[in-house]
């Protein structure tokens, strides 16, 4: 029974987590639409950035996974 209700409590801190986020994000686009805009267009460029370096330092990772030479 300890373990439903420490799910259920998880759950519930992962939803109010993200409530909280999506309101402070309405919240700043509504009162500083501009100045949202550009920090949200330079964080996703940044996270786009992340993953093509990420792709290109390992760019046969995932063939080595499929072929069971897995190295650690």
């Amino acid at each position: 029974m300890t373990h439903s209700s420490t799910a259920r409590a998880n759950i519930v801190g992962f939803l109010a987590i993200l409530a909280l986020s999506a309101l402070t994000m309405v919240w700043l686009f509504w009162h500083h639409p501009i100045k949202t805009l550009v920090a949200t267009i330079a964080v996703l460029a940044a996270l786009g950035l992340c993953a093509r370096w990420a792709r290109s330092i390992e760019p046969d990772a995932g063939s080595e996974l499929r072929q069971g030479n897995q190295s650690i």
